[in-house]
């Protein structure tokens, strides 16, 4: 699987797609390039450090909402109302913005980018993307009773508590997991994209709690039904998880209660295919923003979700005069 843009009659670069579609038993239904490429699963790994938050009681006693665990999860545009909603959640856990140690950086969203540069608007720690996992993890040391300083080092209990839920759900042990850090200061996870699209199939059946693979510790892994908050929130919100325009929230709009999608950095993406209860994990090798974007679209419109966005179709590619000279698109696909 290939994207590739293509100018006049040559192709001018080639962006090449890792691809793997796992169902909830563990078993790889489908794939492109190498499934078992190991790489960091950056902001896509979110719902799976939001989820202590609903299965150590945090959620109950600070009546987080799913608007709340929506956010925990998302890497939001930094839309006003989206910065508003963070400001709410932190009131919730007696946090402020001063208590957040993630930086700012320019929106994700081109409109509100320049729409906050052409205000004026000075951008703080609340605009970043990640505020609501932040405000989430200080939620969870707010309930644990945990100090709130220094929550983002990878040896503080916040942190700890996170990396141990990733290796359940991806049925890895810690000690195979590689830890670095991710752009907003936390730890972020290096693993196989077969494991990360099984933590994602596994989230199918949520609801029902019932048994969902063989884990290495030899008991069948249960899943918690507490944790169907988290799947529940994002299906209902998706506005939250990314912004108006970008692939994740306009695939989920596109396909109510059918998909959850959520990004993540150089190239990475994970969804869940709920009416098949199939998980996807795809990394784009050189971490090409666009060819990720067309990817994604393209392997979940092969496992039938259709139609994908036009947006995320062929890309045409023009000049500084406005002249149409190229062409991005997607060739090939999972097997």
């Amino acid at each position: 699987m290939l994207v590739e843009l293509r100018r006049g009659s040559v192709v001018e670069s080639r962006h090449h797609v890792h691809v793997a579609v796992v169902d909830a038993s563990g078993a790889l239904v489908a794939r492109a390039g190498e499934p078992d490429l190991i790489t960091y699963w950056r902001s896509a790994a979110k719902p799976f450090q939001a989820l202590p938050l609903v299965l150590d009681g945090a959620a109950d006693r600070f009546a987080l909402t799913h608007t709340d665990l929506a956010l925990a999860c998302a890497s939001h545009s930094s839309e006003p109302g989206q910065v508003a909603l963070v400001r709410d959640f932190l009131a919730k856990i007696d946090c402020t913005e001063r208590d957040l140690l993630c930086g700012p950086h320019r929106p994700l969203s081109e409109v509100v980018a320049r729409d906050y540069e052409t205000r004026g608007v000075r951008l703080t720690a609340i605009h970043s993307n990640c505020s609501g996992k932040h405000a989430g993890m200080l939620a969870l040391a707010r309930h644990h009773g945990w100090p709130v300083e220094h929550y983002t080092r990878p040896d503080h209990p916040v942190q700890e508590r996170c990396l141990a839920e990733v290796s359940r759900w991806t049925d890895l042990p810690v000690s195979h997991i590689g830890v670095a850090i991710d752009g907003c200061g936390v730890p972020c996870f290096a693993l196989p994209l077969r494991n990360m699209a099984w933590a994602y199939a596994r989230m199918r059946n949520v609801e029902g709690g019932r048994p969902n693979g063989e884990p290495n510790q030899g008991s069948a892994f249960r899943v918690p039904q507490s944790a169907f908050r988290i799947v529940e929130s994002m299906l209902r919100h998706p506005e939250l998880i990314a912004g108006a325009g970008r692939p994740c929230t306009e695939i989920m709009r596109a396909h109510p209660g059918r998909v959850i999608v959520k990004v993540g950095a150089e190239g990475v993406y994970s969804a869940l295919l709920l009416p098949d209860g199939l998980g996807i994990a795809l990394k784009v090798e050189d971490g090409h923003r666009v060819a990720a974007e067309l990817a994604i679209a393209a392997v979940l419109e092969q496992l039938g979700l259709r139609p994908q966005p036009a947006a995320l179709g062929p890309q045409s590619v023009a000049n500084s005069r406005g002249q149409l000279v190229g062409e991005l698109r997607v060739t090939g696909g999972v097997a």
